[in-house]
Parts: C-alpha cells; structure tokens; sequence
C-alpha cells in the first residue's frame, strides 16, 4: 500500500474546464478515486478492462463556481460576456439582473451534486512532478491536503489567481489608491474621485463606463482599440481562436481572444460613447504622488488607478516540469503540452473561452485516454 492517494487522472481546478474535463471522464468509465491510497499496481487501461480507471478533482476554492465566485456583484447575467452551457446538462433559466457570480456558483453547485462529478476541496496544488526519469511514469502531485499519484495530469486552472500589474516610473509614490480589476467591488467606493482606467480589453471598457455613472474618468491604453462593427458570429470565433492556438502550438505565449477579436460595440458602449467615456488616451510617461505625467508632458491628478490589464494562466505549480520553452510559452499540440504528453491544458489560450473550454475539456479526456490504453 502507498502513502499517497492514487488516481489515473487528476484534474486541477473545477471552474468550467474543469467541471467539463471531469463530465467527460465519467463519460468514458472513470470512477472517482478512493481515499485509502488506491493501488499503484492495478491494471487501469483507460476504461476497457476490468478494473475501470479512476479519477479526481481538485479546487482550491472554498465552493463552486471558480473564478465566477469573485467577480463584482454589478456584473450581471444581463452584461456578461456570454456563458455556454457546461456539457451534458442545459443552463437553467436566467434573471438577466442577477449577480453571474451567484447565478455561475450555483450553476455550477448544481451540476457537480447532480452528476455526482468527485471534486475535493479547499486544496491547494503547489506542485506536480515526475515520480521518476520513465517518460511513461506517473506525476506527483503535490497538494496541501497531500500527495496523489497519477498518470495524467488536466490542468484547469485559469488565470484568476494571477492578476497582471505593469510596472510604470514612479508607481510606489502614487497616494492614492491602486487596485486590479481583481479586486474590483462596486463603483460607488470611487464617487467623488477621479479614475484613472488602464486597459484595452472587456473589463476595461465595462468598468469604465460603469464608474463613469458616478464619478470622472479617464481611459489610458497601449494601443488605439480596435472597435468592431459586425456581429461577432461562429465563423469570426473560429478564426480568431484559431490565431491564438498557433501562437502556442508555436510554443509562444497566449494572447487574449478579445486582442484578435477586438471590442464589441454593445448599445451600452456606444451609449458611453455619446457621452464622451470612451475617449482613450496614450498611455502615461510615468506616476507621480498627485496623479500621472501624461504623453505630451502635461500632468493630471488623479485618486485611483485602476488596473484593468488582465491576467497570466496560472501555471506555477507545473514549473518542476520545466514545460517552458525559448519563446516564454508552451508549445502545445492541441490541449496535450507537446513535450510532455501526460499533461494537459484546458482553458489556456484558444480554450480560455467558455465554449472552448468545453471543447478542450472533451479533446482532453479522448487524448488521456488514447495514452493510458497504449495506443498514444
């Protein structure tokens, strides 16, 4: 008997990749893993043999929902940026002025309990390892609730966790507050002060024009946004996913759909247009303790910065297995990491959507199994 618990596959994070991922594992015969160690000798063969293949999620997260848990209340199902159904069961009905992030923690509540999907939480993985040089060998994954075998790894865990701040001249000395859209709450906090938006993308424009209900603003972005006009339909989807995903089967870092896709003209967006709110400004020289020094030299005082500058996947816990290459990336083929087979990435890069973070959950599951049948 083994120390470490056991388990054929083990999916990290149960936020839609995730919850996807572990639906379709049930589908092809896994069976939750047991708690009492497992047996590192039983003969698995991917769900065709007597003893069905087992599998385990792990979220560090107090509940459902994932990173939807976290977003501002005012984000509403209305406002969203679109929320596919998670596979196998329909999205119930929805309030158009509930909170997405309890309408999403629900959804998900209630999918996890009805399929009976294995998920233990709150644990922390903090690394995953190769138990040994045999390039067919099991991973080590290491967690804070302990250690699990496995023979592949899923990783779903996101990018929420990992709030991107740049770094500008002069940023320590600025007294007032600086916040990332991760800690975003509600506009009313900002009322009477005047902020400063950085960012290109969704968030950005969505918060700016909600704050700009309640106070002044000023949107800051590396580069003049690139609107679009057109219904944003399948065919555009799939083209603009498909620049993404050959950016890291190049093994270079992902860049954000909406940086392909561009921004969205929505009747609320072009209602903040009317009212000046989307007049964006090059980026600032530098910051200084009453505000910033603008492109032209000319300064503008300021009592909030806001950072709505994105996120980086949340992939620290896989650096023992050194999957980075010369570009800064990892090179993917498909959802399996390229160099190392048993790994793979579901909501990174071309499946950071909704929609494709169900497709990687499913292309994931059919690669997994394929490799643990011996056919891969």
């Amino acid at each position: 008997m083994n120390e470490d618990r056991v388990a054929d596959v083990v999916v990290i994070g149960a936020g839609q990749a995730g919850l996807s991922a572990a639906y379709h594992l049930q589908r092809r015969g896994f069976v939750p893993a047991d708690d009492d160690g497992g047996d590192l000798d039983a003969d698995h063969d991917g769900g065709i043999g007597a003893v069905p293949p087992s599998y385990v999620v792990l979220d560090a997260e107090d509940g459902p929902g994932g990173a939807w848990r976290h977003r501002w209340k005012s984000l509403l199902m209305a406002t969203v940026n679109g929320i596919s159904d998670l596979p196998g069961i329909p999205q119930p009905s929805v309030d158009p002025q509930e909170a997405s992030s309890s309408f999403l923690s629900r959804y998900f509540g209630d999918y996890e309990t009805e399929l009976g999907l294995s998920i233990r939480r709150p644990v922390k993985v903090r690394s995953v390892s190769r138990e040994d040089s045999d390039p067919a060998g099991r991973l080590r994954v290491a967690t804070s609730g302990g250690v699990w075998s496995a023979r592949a790894v899923i990783n779903a865990t996101g990018t929420w966790t990992r709030p991107f701040w740049p770094i500008y001249r002069g940023q320590s000395s600025f007294r007032g507050r600086q916040l990332h859209v991760a800690d975003y709450v509600s506009a009313q906090e900002f009322r009477g002060q005047h902020v400063l938006v950085v960012g290109g993308g969704i968030s950005a424009v969505g918060l700016l024009e909600e704050i700009s209900h309640v106070t002044t603003t000023t949107w800051f972005t590396r580069r003049e946004p690139v609107w679009r006009d057109a219904a944003f339909d399948r065919q555009a989807g799939h083209d603009a996913v498909a620049l993404v995903e050959e950016r890291v089967r190049q093994g270079l870092p992902p860049q954000s759909v909406v940086a392909v896709t561009g921004l969205i003209w929505t009747p609320t967006l072009r209602a903040a247009a009317e009212r000046g709110v989307l007049r964006r400004h090059p980026m600032f020289t530098g910051i200084e303790p009453g505000g910033v020094r603008l492109a032209d030299g000319s300064f503008l005082a300021a009592d909030v910065i806001l950072w709505a500058t994105g996120f980086r996947a949340e992939l620290e816990h896989l650096a023992p297995l050194h999957l980075r290459g010369p570009g800064g990336g990892i090179a993917m083929d498909g959802t399996q990491v390229a160099a190392e087979p048993r790994v793979h990435l579901v909501g990174y890069g071309p499946s950071s959507s909704t929609i494709g973070a169900n497709r990687a959950g499913r292309a994931a599951v059919a690669g997994i199994v394929k490799l643990l049948s011996g056919s891969g």
